[in-house]
C-alpha cells in the first residue's frame, strides 16, 4: 500500500509542479517530502487511516487546483475518486479507491 499511496502523491505533485520543457518531479524530489514511501509506511504500520487520508487530500486539493479546479471535467472526476479515498472506514477499504484514484491520476499526466 505504501507503494501505491507515494505513486498517488508523486502524480499528484507532477500535475503541480511540472511543467513543459521542465525537469520531472521523481520520488526523491523536495516536493515529494512528507510524502515519501517510508513516510506512508510508518502510518501504514501504525494503522494510522486519518494521518493517510490527510496527506492524500493535500495533494488532490493541490492537483485539484493544477486541473482548473471543481467546475472542470477532470476536477470532478478527480474529487469523484477521492471521495472514495475520503469514504474508506479501514485500511483494507482503502485499496480500491486508493488505486482507482492513482490509475486516474496517471493517466491523465
Amino acid at each position: 500500500m505504501e507503494l501505491t499511496l507515494e505513486a498517488v502523491a508523486l502524480f499528484a505533485l507532477k500535475l503541480v509542479h511540472e511543467t513543459d520543457g521542465g525537469s520531472p518531479v521523481l520520488r526523491d524530489d523536495p516536493v515529494m517530502d512528507g510524502y515519501e514511501r517510508e513516510v506512508f509506511g510508518l502510518l501504514v504500520r501504525q494503522g494510522n487511516l486519518t494521518a493517510i487520508q490527510s496527506k492524500v487530500a493535500e495533494c488532490v486539493d493541490q492537483a485539484l487546483e493544477a486541473l482548473g479546479g471543481a467546475d472542470t471535467v477532470m476536477g470532478r472526476e478527480l474529487q469523484r475518486l477521492a471521495l472514495g479515498v475520503r469514504q474508506a472506514s479501514t485500511l483494507d477499504e482503502l485499496n480500491a479507491p486508493l488505486n482507482a484514484l492513482k490509475d486516474y491520476l496517471k493517466a491523465i499526466l
